[in-house]
């Protein structure tokens, strides 16, 4: 099934935000005629230098800004309806909780904001930090928490209230290497669950495992969109990895391709990727128990 014929989770058509920046009406463009889909049910990354209008994006489908142009719909709901945000949940890039509540206290703070029937309220709060895996620190002061157990945290009061749609907003920022992959473990189980996720961040090559399609904006223009696949792979050519060959044997291997109409291009010693050598090296912490 191809994306356009996938359910859509946020349609943007035409998008344009200005921002004012003096009286003389001088302005300042964020976004400029951005159009856009995210199929439901995907991880989509929607990436980009500092100052590339990600942010302003993210904030005008959470209806925190007004497009100045164009406009945006969450589930076929304007984004500027509250009701468009019943179905999404939120972890801002740097997000403010009160330090001195405990995990559990702060993940039942927002459930009960966003309507957790009460009946359901201490089940349901135990049930996401025990899937965040927060359950060994759930009664510690957020105050104490690491910057991953934070974003893990955050994640927890995002999904309190089970939405469909979760936003993340440069979730590994500051998240050191173990951190930032037990985040990605939880993106891909958000997506098993049939969520859709978006992801927005600068660091491309760290969010390239999660994500099944992926934008690109520069200035607040969209200059590339695609499935992550068909952008980074290469079809026109194979890698085959083998055990170490002789001399001889490349001789020998050359000749065959060549009988063949093929050539040997490259010999090369694959490399692991540092963030893959770091996780394999380093212990994970006992979750939650662990600073």
């Amino acid at each position: 099934m191809t994306p356009s014929a996938s359910p859509v989770a946020i349609e943007i058509r035409g998008l344009t935000k200005d921002f004012p920046l003096n009286l003389r009406g001088i302005k300042l463009r964020a976004v400029e005629n951005l159009t856009l889909s995210v199929p439901e049910g995907r991880v989509f990354g929607l990436l980009g230098p500092n100052g590339s209008g990600k942010s302003t994006t993210i904030k005008i489908i959470l209806g925190l800004l007004e497009p100045t142009v164009g406009e945006c719909r969450v589930f076929g709901v304007p984004s500027g309806r509250v009701d468009s945000r019943l179905n999404v949940g939120y972890l801002p890039e740097a997000p403010y909780f009160y330090r001195y509540l405990s995990g559990t206290e702060l993940v039942r703070f927002y459930a009960r904001i966003c309507g957790v029937p009460r009946k359901r309220l201490d089940d349901r709060v135990k049930e996401v930090i025990d899937w965040v895996g927060l359950s060994g620190a759930a009664q510690r002061r957020v105050g104490t928490y690491s910057k991953g157990m934070l974003q893990r945290i955050g994640l927890a009061q995002a999904l309190v209230h089970d939405p469909r749609l979760i936003i993340l907003d440069e979730p590994t920022a500051g998240v050191d290497p173990v951190g930032s992959a037990e985040i990605s473990e939880l993106i891909l189980k958000l997506k098993a669950q049939g969520k859709t996720v978006l992801i927005t961040s600068h660091l491309l090559a760290q969010i390239e495992d999660v994500c099944d399609r992926v934008a690109i904006l520069d200035r607040g223009k969209l200059i590339l969109e695609g499935d992550v696949n068909e952008l980074v792979g290469q079809r026109d050519r194979q890698a085959l990895i083998v055990d170490p060959l002789s001399p001889e044997h490349l001789d020998e291997l050359r000749g065959w391709l060549a009988s063949r109409g093929h050539a040997l291009n490259a010999v090369e010693q694959p490399r692991a990727r540092l963030d893959q050598l770091f996780i394999s090296r380093v212990s994970r912490s006992e979750k939650g128990g662990q600073k």
